[in-house]
């Protein structure tokens, strides 16, 4: 197989909902992978940040084989040990209450959202149902999360889209209230709102604590703090979307964690299961039975193989990895700040998520120059080139990755 023959193959039987890089990745290990032509390239990626803990990973293949030989799947009708073990270590780590296995990020969001309609819905009757998201968020491709997306560019083709969204500035409390009551806000401000809590016809508040694909935009602690606040006084839900932030990416298990606040419910996938699809959400204590027997559930979630394969995950984060993921950060934004290249703005994020915003070029050429270089990294918002390397990288193979990095900002022209 070569490269140009994969491609004239995925012309011939895969939809084109993708615009691929020129590129077959045959192999990978580590953080280094390879084309079938045999070219290596540093992954600042991931897999768009699913493979938490690099390529190949003995424990982790181990623990998928072992798994796949004993039972591989037998639904959620019964009872399996990796399940209930994978869902106990999340609950002691976090202090949540309890979870719900999917398959991917785009469910778990459709979780928590149907989590927040069913617990107004019991408690306040119809028309609390109404969630409010932040403009400039990403929370999945369905129907229903295209539409909790605030980003108007993604509000076409597929109409008619699930109705009960509205949106908010990122850090305003103000913008937050106003959108709570709606056409109703004039002359509302945050005091008013808390003293008439319950007339509102929103149910939740569902945040990033990270905006990934808005452009690696982290919300400020005290307006998290505030919302948190203000979500308690109203008796709305907040909601915690973590599927690019969870499983160890901001240098903690979960970013919440930094945050100080503990979410009504929070979603997780892409790392999670290091490369198998999984995803999920975990719900706090008080709310632990409002999803009861038969309102929710899914055919492959909490598959053994993939509980097994994330139970690897967080034994490897716990072997010292995860405390050298804000160190590796702080070693990029260090070396992204001592270069004095006039396209970089500046550098943000946490952990190994991490935005440089670009100018005088666009972000989307220079990925591709990049990837061509051989330094596989994405794009985020409307300037940002992002890297979301694996947790695992070695500092051998992330100075390998800047060196193309600042050697392709020194060839543009």
């Amino acid at each position: 197989m070569t490269t140009k023959k994969l491609m004239e193959a995925y012309e011939d039987h895969i939809l084109p909902t993708y615009d691929r890089f020129p590129i077959a990745i045959e192999s990978g290990h580590g953080a280094t992978l390879r084309d079938f032509e045999g070219k290596e390239y540093i992954d600042f990626s991931s897999g768009l940040g699913v493979n938490s803990i690099g390529y190949g990973n003995e424990k982790w293949l181990a623990a998928i084989r072992d798994q796949a030989g004993t039972l591989q799947h037998i639904s959620n009708l019964f009872y399996t040990a990796p399940a209930l073990e994978l869902a106990r270590r999340l609950n002691e780590a976090t202090g949540m209450g309890g979870v719900f296995f999917g398959n991917s990020g785009a469910e778990a969001n459709e979780g928590i959202i149907k989590l927040a309609r069913k617990y107004s819905y019991e408690k306040y009757g119809e028309g609390r149902s109404s969630i409010v998201t932040l403009k400039g968020s990403f929370h999945g491709r369905t129907i229903t999360t295209l539409k909790a997306t605030g980003q108007e560019k993604f509000h076409n083709y597929f109409f008619p889209f699930t109705p009960g969204f509205r949106y908010a500035e990122a850090g305003s409390i103000e913008s937050i209230v106003k959108a709570l009551y709606g056409e109703n806000s004039a002359g509302m401000n945050k005091c008013a709102a808390k003293e008439g809590s319950n007339d509102t016809d929103c149910c939740a508040v569902m945040i990033e604590l990270i905006q990934g694909e808005g452009g690696v935009i982290p919300l400020d602690k005290g307006f998290v703090s505030e919302l948190r606040a203000l979500c308690d006084e109203m008796d709305l839900l907040l909601l915690v979307d973590e599927v690019q932030t969870g499983i160890g990416r901001t240098g903690s298990l979960f970013a919440f964690q930094q945050y100080g606040i503990i979410p009504d419910a929070v979603s997780f996938a892409k790392g999670i299961a290091g490369g198998l699809p999984m995803g999920g959400f975990m719900v706090g204590k008080a709310l632990k039975n409002v999803l009861g027997p038969g309102t929710h559930a899914t055919t492959f979630g909490g598959n053994p193989v993939c509980c097994a394969a994330a139970l690897a995950v967080l034994d490897t984060l716990e072997e010292k990895v995860l405390s050298q993921v804000s160190e590796k950060g702080e070693y990029i934004k260090s070396a992204i700040n001592k270069t004095d290249s006039p396209y970089i703005g500046g550098i943000r994020g946490l952990g190994l998520m991490l935005g440089i915003q670009i100018k005088g070029i666009t972000h989307i050429e220079l990925v591709k120059k990049l990837v061509s270089n051989g330094l596989i990294c994405l794009t985020a918002g409307s300037d940002v080139v992002r890297f979301l390397p694996p947790l695992t990288i070695s500092y051998e193979e992330i100075d390998r990755g800047l060196e193309v990095f600042i050697h392709t900002l020194e060839d543009v022209t």
